[in-house]
Order: C-alpha cells, then structure tokens, then sequence
C-alpha cells in the first residue's frame, strides 16, 4: 500500500489535468456554436461530450477502450486486444534480435580494443537518425531481397531502438569488476572464456536487467513508430493511424492507452525476471 499510494496520488493529479485541459481545448468549439452566453457548468457539460473533441475527457476515452478491449470479440479487427497482439509479437521478436544484438556487440567491444574503436562511435551515431525516416528505407530494401509483409520489418525497426540500451548497459556491466578481482581469476589460472562466464557475466547481470526494462520499452516504441509510415493496417500504431485519417480521436487515445498498458505489463514481466534472476545468483535476498 505504501508503494501504490503514491502512484495512485501522480495519476489522479495527470487525470485532473486532463480533464482541465479537455474543458479549456473542448471550449472554444462549445462557445462558437452557442446563441448566447453560456454558464461555466453549461461550457463543462457540452465540452465533456462532445463527439469529435480537440482532446477527449478520461471518461470518453475510457469508454472506447472499454468498448475496443472488453466488449468487443478479440479475433475482430476492430478489437485493441487483436492489434496489441499484431505489436507485440513484432516487439517480442525484435527485442530478442535487438537483445541478441546488444550483448554480442558488448562482448566484443570489452574484449577487443580494435572492435571497440571502431563499432561504439557507430553504434552511438546510429541513435541520432530519425526512426520515421528509416523505416520506409528498410521496408523498400527488405522489399527488393524478396522480403513481403510488414512483421519481419517492424522486428528490425524494433530491434534498431532496443539494441542501444542493452548494449550501453552490457559493457557497463561487463566492465564493472574491479582490477583486484580480475587479476584473482588470473591468479587462479582462469581462461578467459572461465573469467567471462565466472565474474564478467555474473557482475553484468544487473546492469543487463535495468537496460532490458529501456529495451523493451524502446522495442514496443520502434514497433508503433514502425507501423506509422508502412502503410500497415494492423496493429495499434495502424489503429493511431486510421484514428487520424478518420478524425476519430477517441480511437487514437485508447489505442494510445493500450499501448501505455502493454509497456508497462512487459516492463514488470522483465522486472520479475530481474528479481527471480537476482535472488538465484545471490545477489537478493
């Protein structure tokens, strides 16, 4: 309780917000249309129910969320429980690639001074292009090497945001053990692949975790930024889309509000994983 109370207290004060921003957004398309002066509770009524608002109330987008995730059969295509699946399986597929691709470059930037010089400026460089724009790129070369549908490029668009946090995180934490503990293990003849997987790994495992919760974040990001400019028609950065095409608000912030939901189930599952993980390798109790 003490951990959900303050939580509960920044939701209420974002949701006071919201609805102080709706009113004051909402009003002036309220007082255009009015005959006549209009009262401050007339003004708060009309902008609370409006059917196309500049920014819909919490309960309006409530009601659409509700509308899209409960009442609504998963399998339809106007479901978000079925366009939250099209994103996640793309995110789930390019985090383990960004993953993947992370920890393998971390492994040879700390191993290899060569390999260091040359691929870290390359990575960090690589965070400055805009992912809008690159991803109609990949789509048109995955294109010409035979490569059809939209999941395989959402997954490398995904994976070029997740890469980066796993492998800054991967090097910290495979740099960490101090030179008292390194010079132990040669000591102890250690080979290096024995002090990679005896002190390097297990001291980065730390550091591994807290960058997979940016990574899984960043992944789910890349996957509605990549479902934006290809032209897709599933998923909910596709539903975000359509919302805008058709002038449908509501459609785009429940589908924004899914989106928020599903970062943080996949940002706790990692977290559970950390605190399983943790307390195995002793480093919790």
């Amino acid at each position: 309780m003490r951990n959900v109370l303050p939580v509960l207290t920044v939701l209420l004060v974002i949701v006071g917000i919201w609805y102080a921003a709706a009113i004051w957004m909402n009003s002036a398309w309220t007082l255009d249309r009015a005959d006549g002066p209009l009262t401050f509770s007339e003004i708060v009524t009309d902008t609370m129910s409006q059917d196309r608002p500049r920014l819909p109330a919490p309960h309006q987008v409530w009601a659409e969320f509700r509308k899209t995730v409960f009442d609504t059969k998963v399998t339809s295509k106007r479901s978000l429980v079925f366009h939250g699946w099209i994103t996640l399986s793309s995110t789930l597929a390019g985090f383990a690639l960004g993953t993947l691709t992370g920890i393998l470059m971390a492994v040879g930037i700390v191993y290899s001074r060569p390999v260091s010089m040359s691929l870290m400026p390359w990575a960090i460089i690589s965070q400055t292009i805009p992912i809008v724009a690159l991803a109609p790129m990949i789509i048109v070369v995955l294109a010409s090497l035979g490569v059809d549908g939209r999941a395989v490029p959402k997954a490398i668009i995904s994976a070029y945001l997740c890469y980066f946090p796993v492998l800054v995180g991967m090097v910290k934490g495979l740099k960490s053990p101090d030179a008292m503990q390194l010079d132990l293990m040669k000591t102890w003849s250690a080979t290096g692949w024995q002090s990679f997987w005896r002190l390097r790994f297990p001291s980065s495992v730390p550091y591994l975790f807290t960058s997979l919760k940016v990574g899984i974040a960043a992944a789910l990001v890349g996957t509605i930024v990549g479902e934006l400019p290809t032209g897709a028609v599933r998923g909910l950065g596709a539903r975000i889309l359509i919302g805008d095409q058709f002038g449908n608000p509501m459609m785009i912030w429940s589908a924004l509000i899914a989106a928020a939901v599903l970062a943080g189930v996949l940002v706790t599952v990692v977290s559970l994983m950390q605190t399983a993980a943790m307390k195995r390798m002793g480093f919790a109790r």
